[in-house]
């Protein structure tokens, strides 16, 4: 029994040196936690935000508009406005060089607050092609 001890033993020692010759212990690269968490230290829960202000302030502070359209029509993008305009959202026309195709609505940011998830469900029941987007202000292409 002390033989096959000592055995065990040596071929542990063995195979221990053996897989250390294979890949030797190398220091990781570990990136700080500050860095790691940078895009999401603005995250907060449902029930700590004022949902309508915390959307028009995240959404103006990115450069970024609140797009309603997708027509491929004109007509409907006017019947849109026309429909807007009732219900007091202050629209203007979308800029022609948007990334997405068709003609879209651009929000005014203190009209966002009035289209809530209930109303927009309403005016895609009543224009079919509707689609709400979230996207640069600008354009493509940076503004010189």
């Amino acid at each position: 029994m002390r033989w096959l001890f000592l055995l065990l033993l040596v071929l542990n020692v063995f195979y221990y040196v053996w897989h250390q010759q294979e890949a030797p212990l190398r220091a990781k690269d570990v990136t700080p936690l500050s860095l790691y968490r940078g895009s999401q230290q603005d995250i907060r829960l449902l029930s700590e935000t004022d949902g309508s202000r915390e959307k028009e302030k995240t959404i103006s502070a990115k450069g970024q508009c609140f797009y309603l359209g997708g027509f491929g029509r004109p007509e409907s993008a006017q019947a849109l406005e026309v429909r807007l305009a009732e219900m007091g959202v202050k629209v203007q026309v979308g800029q022609k060089d948007l990334p997405e195709p068709g003609f879209w609505l651009s929000v005014a940011p203190e009209s966002q607050r009035l289209l809530g998830d209930a109303q927009l469900k309403n005016l895609s029941n009543e224009f079919n092609e509707l689609k709400h987007k979230i996207m640069q202000c600008e354009g493509v292409a940076p503004a010189e």
